[in-house]
């Protein structure tokens, strides 16, 4: 006779085994930004990845289809936080938006690995045929795009000055602040990123506001 009673139900996959993989996966991206950043894309090994994270190349698939995959994962966590931190709002003036990029950049000087990252991937990309450069040439027309919004209210609310270039001046300011990254990852220590882009901000402001106001001096 068999006992039913002694029996337990099968249990199925639950909130542990999803919070393991959930955790593997944010390791496996922060193994490969450091990678990235080292070496590169195409220098940079699937298997040396997994080697870091303490999986197999197998394990580190399981999560990713390709190193493509993995790169194209990476730049877009890195994008949905940085919009989330800096960009999920609509500014109520052009000293604002500029505030927030300094914000930005203040934030970016916390993480070398990443901003490193990023200039080896930008560089790169300008191969059409790199992985990450659809990314890179979208991450530019967002950039400019949620600049020029706020730019244009502040020219109709009579903040900028009405012959104002928004365009030139976003793209201006996203080359400004891109080359200023590089000379930072060049030497963290001793070129100040932040002030620098403070400076030009707080200068770029008093020329194109109608009343001549540069950053506020707490931005």
């Amino acid at each position: 006779m068999v006992h039913n009673e002694s029996r337990k139900p099968r249990k199925g996959p639950g909130r542990g085994t999803y919070a393991v993989g959930d955790e593997r996966r944010s390791r496996i991206l922060d193994a490969a930004v450091e990678h990235f950043a080292q070496w590169g894309f195409h220098a940079s090994s699937l298997a040396r990845i997994a080697k870091d994270v303490g999986i197999t190349q197998g394990g580190l698939l399981h999560h990713f289809r390709s190193k493509e995959d993995l790169l194209v994962q990476v730049l877009a966590r890195c994008e949905e936080n940085d919009t989330e931190l800096f960009f999920s709002h609509a500014f109520v003036s052009a000293a604002e938006c500029y505030a927030a990029l300094v914000q930005l950049a203040e934030y970016n000087s916390t993480r070398l690995g990443r901003t490193r990252m990023f200039n080896v991937l930008a560089a790169e990309a300008g191969d059409p045929g790199h992985p990450a450069h659809a990314y890179f040439t979208q991450r530019y027309v967002d950039l400019v795009a949620h600049m020029s919004d706020p730019l244009r209210h502040a020219v109709e609310s009579g903040e900028l000055k009405p012959d104002t270039d928004i365009v030139a001046v976003c793209q201006e300011t996203a080359a400004v602040m891109d080359g200023l990254q590089v000379q930072w990852v060049l030497d963290p220590k001793g070129f100040d990123m932040v002030g620098r882009l403070r400076g030009y901000a707080d200068r770029l402001l008093r020329s194109i506001t109608v009343e001549g106001n540069g950053l506020a001096p707490d931005a």
